[in-house]
């Protein structure tokens, strides 16, 4: 399966111009089975989503269903979201036949205060498309790993975020050990540019289950990037070196 990152530059509260830009950018990219946009990539990162959440009649979700059938492939990423009075952080994985996917963030940046308008999601959520299994998750969740653990229920993590360069050293050392510990591919895509609050350099990236570095993003670049998700190598590897049997059973 072949999944490329898109790594944008994401413009302040321009939903429009946005939508357009990522638009123009999957056009432009590498073809692909899958492609994965950053965290809440219509508006960038906000923790207070008065002003800048859309509605369930989202057009921006409107435009991922088009463009997935448009490309046959699936595509990721973030919106800030309200349903009813509430507001979520919410991935959607969308197939090209409209069926969607979706994951509420679970572990609210608090630092941020995203916990003070945001509801966490409960569900651990993973989707199969095109004989991958795929577990979906947002941002600071990477900083969570029992939640992510591998039961032998999936075979790749994705994280879209908007994680700043102040601490891009704990994105890059946790996306490798989030691949190696789960013996899984990581595909890691962050945004660049600026907010009002946040400067960030990207460092997207898709990591194989050895830890090795399979598609990398320029930092400070907008940049799309292709890799292969090979189903019968992870298969080998897993035959081969069965890390998971000897995991530890967490009970709840």
């Amino acid at each position: 399966m072949k999944t490329t990152i898109l790594q944008m530059d994401i413009a302040w509260g321009d939903n429009k111009g946005n939508v357009l830009r990522a638009d123009a950018m999957i056009d432009d990219a590498p073809e692909a089975d899958l492609y994965i946009l950053p965290e809440m990539f219509s508006t960038g990162f906000t923790a207070n989503p008065e002003g800048l959440v859309e509605g369930e009649d989202c057009k921006t979700l409107e435009w991922m269903y088009r463009k997935a059938k448009e490309k046959g492939a699936a595509i990721a990423g973030s919106i800030a979201t309200k349903c009813g009075e509430r507001f979520f952080n919410r991935l959607y994985f969308v197939k090209p036949d409209g069926d969607v996917v979706a994951y509420d963030k679970r572990h609210l940046f608090s630092y941020a205060g995203e916990n003070l308008h945001y509801t966490r999601g409960e569900e651990r959520v993973i989707v199969e498309w095109r004989g991958v299994r795929i577990m979906l998750q947002v941002c600071y969740d990477l900083r969570f790993p029992v939640f992510s653990r591998n039961h032998g229920d999936y075979d790749m993590l994705i994280y879209v975020a908007s994680w700043p360069t102040s601490r891009i050293k704990v994105w890059d050392t946790l996306l490798h050990a989030r691949a190696l510990e789960n013996q899984c591919y990581v595909a890691g895509v962050n945004r660049v540019g600026s907010d009002p609050k946040c400067e960030y350099c990207g460092n997207s990236v898709i990591i194989s289950p050895y830890g090795d570095d399979i598609a990398v993003c320029e930092s400070y670049e907008e940049s799309a990037k292709v890799a292969e998700i090979d189903m019968e190598k992870l298969r080998s590897f897993r035959k081969k070196f069965p890390v998971m049997d000897d995991a530890d059973i967490i009970h709840d």
